[in-house]
């Protein structure tokens, strides 16, 4: 599977995404062709290479044309809502795919502006982020995520920068009102530059469409690019780095031990303490199988599981604390998935879950126990009922 990370350590905007994608190997006359089909007139792209603080990247131009910014659908650049936008895309000969991931990504834009001033998505106009620009940016950028055969998409924590940026409506700190509402619950990086590091437009690709982590993905890299901001820095390079590489279908796997032994003479009683015991001393796993033994008399097996390091351990206890007198042992490759703590907000307040992903993608997810417990004995109610209450909740978070 082929992925792209999206390391902003100077932030993202949309015309870094683009540069980063040309500079990684993405043909500009390609991507001026699929644009053409929007039908949307009144700008010209261009990539040049260029140098940001000694290290190169590509900055790509999106340079409007005051002469003639009508499209052949007759939306002037600062009429455009979100419907003539919509229909533009719509319209356009461009890939299915490449429609409905744009819409999705100004759906988004559209919602967050609504929400920052008071007024409902359809009556958007996207001044803020630019009309022709911003889509030439975000079509660009979904055109150059097929066409370069990207399956999943990550990002780094994000800086904002800090001070103040100008908008339609004024004056207004960094990050700007639309660029916090997109980078909610998402991992920001704190960087001392006095400036705009990410803008809407560059938040509401990558948030609409990926999934921040805290570090790279495990992956082979194949192609890095370099997309140059409009500004440089001496201290941190004004680039975004993105590196596009391929993960093989792996989940964790490990080799353990597990080891065995035949038990017909030993109470309920101490069977659960050595269970206690064999924890203690570091197996991942142990648990009792029924069995029936010489002479017709019902017996145990039990058996743990270790990683070779504990495996001493183990077989201590099962020589101390059990009857045996002998063990039997052999090795196994387990296949698990993995797993990542995380707190998130549910109705009865913040609470860890432990999630479980194979090739990225969610699988399993289960809240912790200790949590549910106390919310059941702080609320007085049954335990289950906090499980089924708060999984369903899950569901919704995690988009299972």
């Amino acid at each position: 599977m082929k992925i792209v990370y999206f390391d902003c350590f100077s932030g993202i905007s949309g015309d870094m995404v683009l540069g980063a994608f040309v500079d990684a190997g993405l043909d500009i006359n390609f991507l001026k062709e699929q644009l053409a089909q929007l039908h949307l007139h009144g700008y010209e792209i261009s990539a040049a290479k260029v140098n940001r603080a000694g290290i190169s990247g590509t900055k790509v131009h999106v340079i409007i044309s005051h002469k003639d910014t009508h499209t052949t659908h007759h939306h002037h650049n600062s009429d455009l809502n979100l419907s003539g936008i919509k229909t533009i895309i719509e319209n356009s000969n461009l890939h299915q795919d490449i429609k409905r991931d744009s819409i999705r990504i100004f759906q988004r834009l559209a919602e967050v502006e609504a929400k920052v001033h008071n007024t409902s998505p359809e009556k958007v106009h996207f001044h803020e982020v630019g009309a022709i620009d911003s889509i030439v940016d975000i079509v660009g950028a979904v055109i150059a995520i097929r066409q370069l055969g990207i399956q999943k998409i990550y990002f780094s924590p994000i800086p904002t920068g800090h001070g103040y940026t100008k908008c339609e409506h004024g004056t207004f700190p960094v990050p700007a009102p639309a660029t916090a509402e997109l980078l909610k619950t998402q991992l920001l990086k704190s960087v001392d530059i006095e400036k705009e590091l990410t803008t809407p437009t560059g938040a509401a690709i990558i948030t609409t469409l990926g999934e921040g982590l805290r570090t790279t993905p495990e992956m082979r890299i194949l192609q890095i690019g370099y997309g140059a901001g409009s500004n440089d820095n001496p201290t941190v390079p004004n680039l975004l780095r993105i590196l596009i590489g391929e993960v093989t279908p792996n989940i964790a796997s490990d080799e353990m031990w597990i080891v065995e032994t035949n038990i017909d003479n030993m109470s309920g009683e101490v069977l659960g303490y050595v269970m206690e015991k064999l924890f203690e001393a570091g197996a991942v796993d142990a648990y009792f199988t029924p069995i029936q033994m010489k002479k017709g008399r019902p017996g145990i097996i039990i058996s743990a599981m270790a990683s070779e390091s504990r495996l001493p351990a183990v077989e201590l206890v099962l020589f101390n604390q059990t009857t045996t007198f002998g063990i039997r042992k052999y090795k196994v490759i387990r296949t698990i998935l993995t797993r990542e703590f995380k707190e998130v907000d549910s109705r009865f307040g913040k609470i860890k879950v432990k999630i479980g992903r194979y090739n990225g993608d969610i699988k399993s997810f289960s809240p912790e126990y200790e949590d549910c417990k106390r919310i059941a004995e702080e609320r007085g109610i049954p335990l289950k009922q906090v499980y089924s209450i708060i999984s369903k909740e899950l569901e919704n978070i995690m988009n299972i």
